[in-house]
């Protein structure tokens, strides 16, 4: 994932989906597959980063909506 140009969330969501496939491949080889790793945890920490700012986003919103349950 470049620096230049970030992906949108569902382009990453999408490229992580790609990467974990090619992980479950037998035939890739060790390298390879470290690389996919690298590549498939710093997708997955911008999703959450991504989501992360979207209920921050939401919760500014509408502060009396935490997502919790309310006290009965």
């Amino acid at each position: 994932m470049s620096e230049e140009k970030k992906p949108t969330f569902e382009e990453a969501l999408n490229q992580l989906e790609t990467v974990v496939k090619r992980l479950e491949d037998p035939d890739v080889s060790l390298e390879e597959s470290i690389e996919l790793y690298e590549q498939g945890m710093k997708l997955s920490a911008f999703c959450n980063e991504t989501l992360e700012n979207a209920a921050l986003r939401i919760e500014k919103l509408h502060p009396d909506s935490s997502g919790g349950e309310s006290p009965q």
